[in-house]
Formats: structure tokens, sequence, C-alpha cells
């Protein structure tokens, strides 16, 4: 771990302030549109655009990259990313918003590409691992550190989205003054979809479905606050729970699913994370339960992508689990994108209000653990011992990070079938 640090602290420090820029503007928004007099549906669409642009980028920052190279895509993208963040106090507009969130989506997609092609480049066979836990351990870091900025300036003016703004500019800094350019990555083709789905409809189902959940929080989360009366404050901690608990049961999930049937972990989580769900539509009017509610369906739901991601590739030979992760990228991201515009509907005032915000949430997670109860009654499991090594990998992750993560997964089967071989 130390000798990742070293050999990529600046990229983590970079990124680390990126995320922090991010999780800050995406919370801003949803406390701000309320004040602007935003209706939900019209915050729905300005979260949802998120998820479009960044759908958008996935597909076409590595052809930018493999033109003009790693630098120059990294600056140009973080540059339009603060200049939009300034725009945003200027045009309180819903249809603004929601074209400044297509171009933010696609400029932080454009950047993960960037850097974690950066990180792969810089890690070793046997740290490649430890250096995307590490990665993926800043960005939720980032994101939780930034609902505390949310306290220091008024939502109703500049301060904060300045804040959010400079964090980004200061962003490039240490990457671009210490990490050289790498030589243009070639992009695994995906596999179709049509084949994705006979090799592991639940991976599939799943992803779409999480797709959706992972975008309601990360997208409304702040809306559903703003709209329930809470304070700036108790909106900040509210959002933070989430990815406090994805962080604290990222790790003991993963165990549990290196030792048990993957889809009972499937099932069992998503009851959980449902019922959870449940807890805070019914009971969320006192504070400490909707805390308790959103850490644990952070904690239920986000690992839920890495689990989802390992189950499948149970089902793959080792030669097809890089050209899979592109068509799971895109499925989930077309899930959401679908999320936001659902939840705001459902948190409507003529339909659920803001509690519609955990009923869609719980919906979907109940809807995955029908599916994986189903699933497990039409083909045997694969047996524990003969399972891979699950990656720890979120939602935020781009295609890049998916591929490395299966690289991490195919090295670890192989060393496990090294280690079985008669000596």
């Amino acid at each position: 771990m130390l000798q990742v640090l070293a050999s990529a602290w600046a990229l983590l420090l970079g990124m680390g302030l990126l995320m922090i820029g991010n999780g800050l503007q995406g919370t801003l928004l949803g406390v701000r549109g309320e004040i602007e007099g935003f209706s939900t549906l019209q915050m729905s669409f300005v979260m949802s655009a998120y998820f479009v642009g960044f759908l958008g980028g996935s597909r076409l920052a590595p052809e930018m990259i493999r033109r003009v190279g790693h630098v120059r895509v990294f600056a140009a993208l973080a540059s339009f990313i603060s200049a939009v963040m300034i725009m945003y106090p200027m045009l309180t507009d819903p249809i603004a918003w929601s074209l400044g969130r297509v171009v933010i989506g696609f400029c932080f997609s454009g950047v993960y590409v960037t850097a974690e092609s950066w990180l792969n480049n810089a890690a070793s066979n046997e740290n490649r691992g430890q250096a995307l836990s590490l990665y993926m351990i800043v960005q939720m870091t980032g994101i939780v550190s930034a609902q505390a900025l949310m306290l220091i300036g008024d939502p109703a003016g500049y301060e904060t989205f300045v804040i959010a703004s400079i964090l980004v500019s200061v962003s490039f800094a240490p990457i671009l003054l210490s990490i050289s350019p790498t030589p243009a990555f070639d992009t695994t083709k995906p596999m179709t979809l049509k084949q994705l789905m006979e090799t592991s409809p639940l991976g599939c189902v799943g992803m779409f479905l999480l797709g959706g959940i992972f975008s309601a929080q990360f997208g409304m989360a702040a809306v559903y606050g703003a709209r329930a009366g809470l304070s700036l404050l108790e909106i900040s901690t509210f959002v933070a729970s989430f990815y406090v608990g994805a962080l604290v049961l990222q790790y003991p999930l993963g165990w549990l699913s290196d030792r048990m049937d993957r889809r009972f972990l499937i099932l069992s989580v998503s009851i959980i994370g449902g019922c959870s769900a449940m807890a805070g539509m019914i009971f969320g009017v006192t504070f400490p339960v909707l805390l308790a509610a959103a850490f644990v369906i952070g904690g239920m739901s986000n690992p839920l992508y890495s689990l989802l991601i390992a189950y499948t590739n149970d089902y793959l030979a080792h030669e097809d689990m890089a050209a899979a992760s592109g068509g799971l990228v895109f499925i989930n991201g077309m899930g959401a994108i679908a999320g936001p515009l659902i939840t705001g509907w459902l948190m409507g005032d003529a339909v659920f209000g803001p509690q519609g915000f955990f009923l869609f949430i719980a919906a979907l997670l109940f809807a995955m653990a029908a599916y994986a109860m189903y699933r497990m009654t039409q083909r045997a499991s694969v047996p524990v011992d003969e399972t891979g090594t699950m990656s720890p990998m979120y939602p935020t992750a781009s295609p890049v990070a998916l591929e490395v993560a299966q690289e991490v997964a195919i090295e670890a089967a192989l060393d496990e079938e090294e280690a079985q071989q008669p000596v």
C-alpha cells in the first residue's frame, strides 16, 4: 500500500479534490433547486442529465485520449467542469442546469477514464488490486468530505459554488505537474448485450436496477432532504450517510462474497436494503432513523456493484471478462439515467411526496431480491471454491476501472490455479 501511495499520491490527491467538488455540486444543486422553486420533476431532469453525459463520456473519452493525449483531455475536461460550476448560480434555470449537468457528467466520465488509465499504468501486477482499492476509497471519502463544505457558505449565494469550482481547478495541479503522459491505450471491444444477458441474466438485470438505485442516491438524496424540510446540516449528514455506509460495509460484504453462494448474498443484501428503505419511508420523521436507513441502504446497495460483477465473472471465461465490463457499464448507465426521472415523478405532491424517494429505492431492491430468488431456481450455483475473488468497485467507476478490476480478478484466479497444481 505504501508503494502505491509513493507512486500515485499526486493522482490520488487530485482525484480526491475532484470528488469533493463533484459531491459538493450534486448536494448543492438539490438544495439550491428548492430555494429557486424548481419542481421535483424539474430537478429529476437536472439530476438525470448527469448520467446522460456520463454514459456518453465513457464511450467517447478513450477515442479523445487516443487522438490528443491524456494531459490535454484531462486539462480540457477539468476546465469545463470548473466553468460549469461557476455557471450554475448565474443561470438559475432548469434547462440551463440540465445542459450543464450533461457537460459535467461527460467531463467527469472522461476524467475518470484518464485518471484510471494513468493509475493502471503506474501500478504493477503485484499492487494493481491495492491501487484500485485505494482509488475507490479516495473517491468515496471525497464525496463524504464534500458534505461538510455545504455548511461553509449560503446555498442561496455564490460562495459554495465558487468553492466547488476552486477545488476542481486546484485538482489539476498535482496530477498534471507530476505525471507524464502514458501511451494511448486500446479498449476492449464490448461483449454484445445479448451474449451478456445469455451468460448472466441476474448480472444484467441487477446492474440495470442498481443504476437506478445509485442515481437516486447520488442525484435525489439532497432533493429529498430539501423537500422533507431538513436543515442544511441534516441534509449534509443524510447524504454523507449513504457513502459512509458504502465505505464501511464494502469489505465485509466482499469477504462474505468469496465464501458463500453469491446469489444468496445478493438476495440477502437486497432484502436488507429494501427493508431499510421502507423503514426510512415510514419512520423517517425521526432523524436518527433517517440516518440509519441511509447508512444501511448505502452499505447494502453500493457493494452490490462489485458483487454483481464478481457473480457475472463466475460464468465467464477469463478472456471474456474484460469484454463484459463495457456491457455492464452500459446497462448500469441506462438504469442510472432512468432513476432520477422516476424518483422525481414519485416524489411529486400529486403522487407520494418526498417519501417517493425511499419507495423507489425499496421497490428496486425488492425487485432485485425477487429476481435473484427466481434465478436460484433456474440453474445450479457455481461451487464456492470455483468462484473468483470480488474486487471492490463503486458505481462511480469508468469502464477502464472495471477492466482493471477484471484483470485483478483474472490474475488472482490464475495464481490460485497455479497454487493448486501438484508440485
